[in-house]
């Protein structure tokens, strides 16, 4: 990633709030010029939406992307719809080049297939974890690693 940067500043987008751990360990680590950001994202199921699952901005970027280089970190990419509706939302604001970085993903659960995707730590199992910042009803986001969760 550094040396696809190098000398374009880009901007780090983080979308909240499991992310955290991992954006800060991989701004760390990036010994290149770049901003960060954040945007927290909620969803609403199929109950409440006649049969469609939506999505909502509850905080929008607070830097101007126009023009330059963005990296959408998060923790996790499952189905692809939250970080699909993310990459439709941003390009229209026309940023020079827009691509996702993720620690986990999970594959065999995705709905979306043209993510941009362009680094990608583990493929994980289809399991319930805590820890760098999973949670499991707000709790447990401050482990420093991954612990399987056994019954929900």
């Amino acid at each position: 990633m550094t040396a696809e940067y190098e000398a374009r500043d880009p901007v780090l987008v983080g979308s909240l709030k499991a992310c955290v751990p991992f954006i800060a360990d991989l701004s760390r680590a990036m010994p290149i010029p770049h901003a960060l950001d954040f945007v927290e994202l909620a969803g609403y199921g199929l109950a409440e939406t006649g049969g469609h699952e939506q999505i909502r901005f509850l905080k929008d970027l607070d830097l101007e992307i126009e023009g330059r280089d963005v990296v959408l970190v998060d923790e996790v990419v499952d189905t692809g719809l939250t970080m699909h509706y993310l990459v439709r939302t941003l390009a229209l604001r026309s940023p020079a080049s827009l691509v996702g970085a993720v620690l986990f993903d999970r594959p065999y659960r995705r709905l979306v297939d043209d993510l941009p995707v362009h680094w990608t730590g583990f493929t994980i199992p289809d399991e319930f974890f805590v820890g760098y910042g999973f949670d499991l009803g707000e709790r447990w986001r401050n482990l420093p690693d991954l612990r399987l969760v056994r019954e929900v």
